[in-house]
Parts: structure tokens; C-alpha cells; sequence
């Protein structure tokens, strides 16, 4: 329970069904130390919104310490392939050793059966008896995305009480059981990067400033200097202090000579990627040339493609017509239709055939 109307109404709907509930709020940080914004999560306001909503339900309510495994798990990660020239999603993270990893087994020892969160995926047992995770009702707020990391077999022991409902209904059914976070704002994507200031969060947490260096083109040329490989992201456009008539993107990050390389469109266009080691929502990994929709970025429209899975994990995703700006660090997520296949941090693109 994060305290914000989603996790609120999860659990209260399972209570409202007669099943015997404890609620739990995860301490990710040091209160004096995150993020002040109302909308953050993890704060004193926050856990104590968790509480009225278990007080108003009639069930118990614990706070549990998680920040040694935050930190290492995730916020760390995030820090040194931000300053890496990656681009990481930290959420994905989050959910696979938090959420689904760390308080998984947290549940175990104390006997409970289910996990419920207030995510928008939904999960259903196949006819064949597999189980699988799929996108939410309300595409809007579907974050199966964002779950692709988490293992196989935790899916018969959790529930999304939300996946086949809308925003609105979800606000309707805190207003119908009285709970006061109902018309809470929602919280940010990156709870602990405050007004999405990653940079910021980055040097905090490497405790010193990544090194400025080279801003080249694709012939070598030094167009200008950057602030730091941890300020820019693949694709991006805006910020870039150059001055130039072209229109330029940020195409490479090269960490090796601490280089940002800038480049027009078509130099974005990728025909396929390669993943890091993949984790499959699947019984058993599909065939080679398996027809998917691979979605590279949260907002991105899935993609259709063929994988072929590599001897080490990996997988190579080749795409039926190029995508741009396919961005080291980030997840791939297949999909066939609604069904999430599993997902893999982004190693690299493939380059124009």
C-alpha cells in the first residue's frame, strides 16, 4: 500500500470480499531524505494515508523496512547505467526484487497466500493450465509494461483487483467506502527522482559529478560539450546547447571516450535490437522466428516483430519496419495480443540493414 487510491482500493475490494487482509507499506528511504512533492510516495503523509485506509477497512497495517534492498537492488543499478550512458527503467526493478521478489518471500514467512497490488495488468489461468500475465482493460493505465520482470511462478499467488477497471471506477469505488484518499493526485513515474530531475538523483548518488566531454558527430567532428553522459538520452533533441541549423539528436552515448554523439533523424532508425538475458512469462521460451509486438519504451506502440532467442539468455528482436530511437538500458517488453511474453533490459540496437 503506497497510500494513493489505487493500492487503497486493491486492498479494501479484497476486504470487502471477506478475506482476511494485512496491509503493508514498503520504506524505500530515509523519510528526511525523499521526495517532499504530495504526489511522491513513501513519505510520513503517505504511510499514514495506508493506515486510515486499513482502519477504515478493519485490517491490520505494517510498515516494512526494504531500503537496503532498494538501494542495492535498484537505486544503485539506476545510478551507474545512467552514468554509464544507459537509460534505465528503474520501475521494472522495482517490481521484480521489491514487490514481487523481496516481499514474496516476506509473505511466505508469514503464511499468507496471496499478494494483491493496485497495478493495472491482470492475470488469468489459460485452459491449458499456464498462467498469464495480461494488459489491464483500460489501456490507459495499463502497466503490464512495467511487470514484465517479474518471475513466472509468482503469478498463481498474485492478484490486480484493478485490471478490468477504468480510473473513474476505481475513484467511484473509493468514494462509495469512504476512503479520504479518494481524489488523491497520482503519484510520479520515478518515485524517488523529485520533479523527474534524474540527473540530480544520479550525482546524489555516485556522490560526485559524472566528467564533461566531447559532443561529436557522426564524422568525428567535436560539435560542442556536454554536461555529462547522465544528461542525455537517446533521442533526444531538446538541450543539446549546439549551434546549429541542422536538426540534431542525441544518437549514441559512448562511455568508453565519455562521448555524446549527435546525428539527423535516419540515424535513429534501428531494424532490430539484442536483449540482456530475458525473463520469460512463459512455461518454456517460444520458438525461433516467433511472430511478436515488441514494445522498446513505456510509451511506445508495440511493434511488430519476430525474436529469436541466443544461446545466452538473450534474445534478438528484428522488426517488421524500423523503429527509432531504440535506447540501451530500457526494457523490451513482447506481447501476443494482450499477453505479456517477457521482457529484457535493452543491450543494444541493430543497426539499418
Amino acid at each position: 500500500m503506497s497510500g494513493g487510491v489505487d493500492s487503497a482500493v486493491a486492498a479494501a475490494l479484497v476486504a470487502e470480499e471477506g478475506c482476511e487482509v494485512t496491509g503493508v507499506t514498503l520504506k524505500l528511504w530515509c523519510y528526511g531524505q525523499g521526495p517532499s512533492s504530495p504526489r511522491a510516495c513513501c513519505t510520513v503523509e503517505a504511510v499514514e494515508d495506508a493506515r486510515q485506509t486499513a482502519r477504515r477497512m478493519g485490517f491490520p497495517h505494517h510498515v516494512v523496512n526494504a531500503e537496503d534492498v532498494f538501494r542495492e537492488r535498484v537505486l544503485q543499478p539506476f545510478a551507474k547505467s545512467y552514468a554509464a550512458g544507459r537509460t534505465p527503467y528503474p520501475c521494472a526493478l522495482c517490481n521484480q526484487h521489491l514487490k514481487f521478489g523481496d516481499l514474496i518471500q516476506r509473505m511466505e514467512l508469514v503464511g499468507a497466500d496471496t499478494l494483491v497490488t493496485g497495478h493495472y495488468a491482470r492475470i488469468e489461468r489459460l485452459e491449458d493450465g499456464s498462467w498469464a500475465l495480461l494488459r489491464a482493460a483500460d489501456s490507459d493505465k495499463d502497466q503490464s509494461y512495467a511487470l514484465a520482470f517479474i518471475p513466472y511462478s509468482v503469478l498463481p499467488r498474485v492478484r490486480f483487483p484493478l485490471g478490468a477497471l477504468t480510473k473513474d471506477e476505481v475513484r467511484g469505488h473509493a468514494a462509495r467506502l469512504g476512503l479520504a484518499v479518494w481524489d488523491k493526485p497520482e503519484s510520479q513515474d520515478l518515485c524517488f527522482a523529485q520533479d523527474g530531475d534524474y540527473a540530480e538523483m544520479v550525482t546524489r548518488q555516485l556522490g560526485a559529478e559524472p566528467e564533461p566531454g566531447p559532443m561529436l558527430d557522426q564524422a568525428g567532428v567535436r560539435r560542442g560539450t556536454h554536461r555529462g553522459l547522465h544528461h542525455y538520452t537517446i533521442g533526444q533533441r531538446r538541450g543539446l546547447g549546439l549551434a546549429s541549423s541542422d536538426r540534431l539528436y542525441v544518437i549514441a552515448l559512448e562511455p568508453e571516450r565519455n562521448a555524446v554523439v549527435v546525428g539527423e533523424r535516419e540515424a535513429l532508425e534501428s531494424f532490430g535490437l539484442v536483449t540482456e538475458p530475458i525473463n520469460w512469462l512463459l512455461p518454456s521460451p517460444p520458438p525461433a522466428g516467433r511472430a511478436v509486438l515488441a514494445q522498446i519504451r513505456y510509451q511506445h506502440s508495440p511493434a511488430p516483430a519476430e525474436v529469436f532467442p541466443r544461446e545466452n539468455g538473450a534474445v534478438e528482436v528484428r522488426f517488421e519496419r524500423p523503429q527509432t530511437a531504440v535506447t540501451p538500458g530500457q526494457s523490451c517488453v513482447l506481447y501476443d495480443g494482450a499477453r505479456v511474453l517477457g521482457g529484457a533490459p535493452i543491450a543494444r540496437s541493430l543497426p539499418r540493414a
